[in-house]
């Protein structure tokens, strides 16, 4: 019988908290927990962007789902430059 995503995804959970186990765990100051928790955000908005994106069919609303997904893009990048400054 196939197995289902989801069970591949438990799985994958499982195999990298196992991984993780052992290492020391970083302790991130309150603005990078902020950043991390901003970034994780836009993630989200952007994979649902995506979608809208892929299932639009209308021209002037799939111009206006791609104007917001650059607006997403700029502000990940901007977090990305903090995270390495």
């Amino acid at each position: 019988m196939a197995r289902g995503w989801e069970s591949k995804s438990v799985e994958a959970q499982i195999l990298s908290a196992r991984d993780r186990e052992g290492r020391p765990r970083v302790q991130l100051t309150p603005d990078q927990i902020e950043i991390e928790r901003k970034r994780d955000s836009l993630l989200l908005q952007r994979t649902r962007m995506l979608h809208q994106i892929g299932q639009c069919r209308d021209v002037r609303y799939k111009s206006t789902l791609e104007t917001g997904l650059a607006f997403l893009e700029t502000e990940l990048a901007n977090l990305g430059r903090t995270k390495h400054q």
